[in-house]
């Protein structure tokens, strides 16, 4: 049985983002970085001084990558962008498919330097999204029909990968290359969750192994281990906890996006923090994300 414990955290930014989502925390700058899906924006937040900067995107981005001190990637609905770092400038890198009915959704970096990013439809669609590999300018469909692909996130070695599908909410983990992150072998269910309240959404894995996973619905981040058990259940003040984030000089902190997608004036009165970003407020064993090698 896991253990419940109450948020002693603090809120990072007060913003209610519609669908704050892909956060990401780059360590040469000191800035935490997350997007409003919906709201085409960009969140930039130095945690030093907590100076916040917002960037207007064209476009529904959900995942961000650092490539270089002068550049990032951005996933998006119209595909994958080089961002230049110094004034935002975009400029088309690849395409992840050609379905103007879907758009982008969780991803994450290997340690090989490849991304794994995904697909749904615009309406949550059954069966529309997929998740691809991007390694350079090659992109390798994995995994097809999956209808909201989120929990992207791998093992220290690379040598597991873990996702699902929040409609089918079961926790899935794949064998990899660890020096391609393609796999090695089919996907098995590690956690079901089917029966429990919420959504299996965003993880991220800790330098021990552990699943750091936002859980949709249910005012929480769930941890598990490598076997699936999960061991600890870490509230926070919004119930759709969106995605986790490794943050500060020794990534030992945790952020957590939100959302208010989907509420309506009644139930966002009931959940005022709703879309809100935080920080968990206890010391975890994070890491850093890698680079994306181009």
């Amino acid at each position: 049985m896991s253990e419940t414990h109450s948020f002693n955290g603090r809120i990072l930014c007060e913003t209610a983002c519609e669908l704050g989502e892909g956060p990401t925390y780059d360590p040469a700058t000191g800035k935490a970085y997350w997007f409003d899906i919906m709201g085409r924006t960009l969140h930039e937040l130095h945690l030093a001084t907590m100076t916040k900067a917002t960037h207007a995107l064209p476009f529904l981005g959900s995942v961000l990558a650092v490539v270089d001190p002068e550049r990032q990637l951005i996933v998006s609905d119209q595909g994958l962008f080089l961002r230049r770092v110094a004034d935002g400038a975009l400029s088309p890198f690849v395409t992840l498919e050609d379905k103007a009915q879907n758009r982008s959704n969780d991803g994450r970096v290997h340690p090989s330097g490849a991304l794994w990013a995904s697909t749904m439809g615009r309406k949550a669609e059954k069966h529309a999204g997929a998740i691809y590999h991007i390694a350079g300018g090659t992109v390798t469909k994995l995994f097809s029909d999956i209808t909201i692909p989120n929990g992207i996130c791998f093992s220290p070695d690379g040598r597991i990968g873990y996702f699902t599908d929040t409609d089918v909410n079961h926790l899935m983990r794949v064998a990899l290359d660890p020096k391609t992150g393609l796999p090695a072998g089919a996907p098995e269910v590690l956690g079901d969750e089917t029966g429990t309240p919420g959504g299996i959404d965003g993880s991220v894995c800790d330098a021990d192994g552990l699943i750091w996973n936002a859980r949709w619905g249910a005012n929480a981040v769930d941890v598990y281990k490598p076997d699936g058990t999960k061991i600890a259940r870490h509230l926070v003040p919004a119930a759709q906890a969106s995605c986790p984030a490794f943050i500060g000089d020794k990534a030992d902190r945790l952020l957590v996006t939100s959302a208010w997608q989907g509420m309506d004036a009644a139930a966002r009165l009931a959940d005022p923090h709703a879309g809100q970003t935080f920080e968990l407020g206890l010391a975890v064993k994070g890491r850093f994300e890698p680079a994306f090698a181009i």
